[in-house]
């Protein structure tokens, strides 16, 4: 199975006891679905020595945890993200889906490039946008609307309902 996470990514825990916590891929076990986070899942081991010189006692190892309960963090944006595909100069790439920056490092500089791109050319249409509401709110006719004030009704709080109600009582 093709996983997202590569050796060397830094990653953010999203659930179970480590949630999170952020630390970098040691290892990926392609066959399990799982990865070794460095300081994230934590074990005690107990080892018994073998020989007399060796020293029994408690160990603590990293174990691994599934793949699918980290997310990946962007090196350009620094925020968790999934990971979507893009092709640069004819291979496959991981990108950001938040920046659209590549998260391979061989090919960084290219994909930040065409990011900065994309987010000018969506600059460049917010602003037109931006300038064609503004032309279309000057052109329109003001509207001027005779709008009568009604008088406002009494309000009565409860306290006086309450004092006419037990004096009705009262005189009956």
């Amino acid at each position: 199975m093709k996983m997202n996470v590569k050796t060397g990514d830094n990653v953010l825990v999203i659930t179970g006891k480590d949630k999170g916590k952020t630390g970098k891929v040691m290892q990926v076990i392609a066959s399990d679905n799982k990865v070794v986070v460095e300081n994230v899942n934590i074990v005690t081991k107990h080892q018994k020595p073998r020989s007399q010189q060796d020293k029994g006692g408690k160990i603590q190892k990293t174990a691994p945890i599934e793949a699918s309960n980290v997310l990946v963090v962007c090196p350009n944006c620094n925020k968790a993200t999934r990971v979507a595909h893009a092709e640069v100069a004819g291979k496959k790439v991981r990108s950001c889906k938040k920046c659209g920056a590549s998260l391979d490092k061989e090919f960084v500089k290219a994909s930040k490039k065409e990011a900065k791109k994309t987010e000018a050319k969506k600059t460049v249409k917010k602003a037109s946008e931006l300038k064609g509401a503004t032309l279309k709110q000057a052109e329109a006719p003001v509207k001027e609307e005779n709008v009568e004030k009604k008088p406002a009704a009494k309000k009565t709080t409860s306290s006086t309902t309450k004092k006419s109600t037990t004096a009705k009582k009262v005189s009956e």
